[in-house]
């Protein structure tokens, strides 16, 4: 999975390279949207009554997020910054913050309408920092893909809806103080369903 997410990181950061020739249209924006997480525990945890409902922290979790890019008839090119924290039944607490380059193309449906597709490379952090536990944290890679629909309000706004799939690299560690339990957990994917607000200049 690793070299996938290498080759998705390559990909999109080769497309930023043709940035010059691309820009003719910035704009920046706020998201909002809801995560889910798909968390692979360890066998310690897993055999943990403790930790049964560690999966359920970040899941249907609000998300927020703002970006900044380029686009024109073709396509787009954007960095997007994205932050989640939440916790579940005060027993556990975890963050996770995206940093990511993505790539998309244009599918006109009508004159101020256009369906988007591309994909995504860059950065997760996972912390984790649970009442009664050492505090962790991990820093990985992302990769995945986005699709939406993007509507033109005006010369200046846009709004769209969208969803993304992203694979992961990151893990960390859920130790308890009083050493009643320990082993690990990966995020293995996560994905997003948002709506967007882009301001263009």
């Amino acid at each position: 999975m690793k070299t996938t997410l290498k080759l998705i990181a390559v990909g999109t950061t080769m497309a930023f390279a043709s940035l010059p020739a691309f820009a003719q249209d910035n704009f920046v924006g706020l998201t909002w949207g809801e995560t889910s997480n798909n968390i692979d525990r360890s066998s310690a945890l897993k055999g943990s009554s403790q930790t049964s409902r560690l999966d359920d922290t970040i899941n249907n979790s609000g998300t927020w997020g703002v970006r900044g890019g380029v686009q024109d008839d073709t396509g787009r090119m954007y960095l997007t910054y994205e932050y989640v924290s939440d916790t579940y039944s005060s027993r556990y607490k975890l963050r996770q913050q995206n940093l990511l380059g993505s790539y998309d193309l244009f599918l006109p449906v009508a004159d101020s309408t256009r369906l988007f597709g591309g994909v995504t490379a860059g950065l997760v952090k996972l912390e984790q920092d649970s009442p009664g536990f050492h505090r962790d944290s991990d820093l990985g890679l992302a990769g995945g893909l986005q699709a939406g629909i993007l509507h033109s309000l005006n010369p200046d706004f846009s709004i769209e809806a969208g969803y993304r799939y992203l694979r992961t690299t990151v893990d960390a560690s859920l130790n308890a103080r009083d050493r009643s339990v320990g082993g690990s957990f990966d995020l293995k994917s996560s994905d997003q369903a948002y709506l967007g607000l882009n301001y263009h200049f």
